[in-house]
């Protein structure tokens, strides 16, 4: 399993830990999974812009308390975006 796999998977257990009102651990996992994605940018500094953009979506949310907002960022949006932006 390569990075953008495993971060996917990640992003799926993480928005499933919102989904079930688990927000505290969830946020921790999500935050975990936010710098591995940065880690990740290193090699791809156009796709920054496009990052800024999900997380300061994402963040909104969490700063709302949308836990469903967020769950829905991670599994569907990120998931996309990453399978998308490193495609081999």
């Amino acid at each position: 399993m390569n990075e953008v796999e495993s971060l996917s998977v990640g992003l799926q257990q993480g928005a499933g830990l919102f989904r079930l009102g688990r927000d505290v651990e969830a946020s921790l996992l999500m935050v975990e999974l936010c710098a591995r994605v940065q880690a990740l940018l290193e090699e791809r500094v156009e796709l920054e812009p496009e990052w800024a953009h999900w997380l300061t979506q994402m963040l909104g949310r969490q700063e709302a308390q949308d836990w469903l907002g967020v769950a829905d960022y991670m599994e569907y949006e990120l998931v996309q975006w990453l399978q998308a932006a490193f495609a081999a």
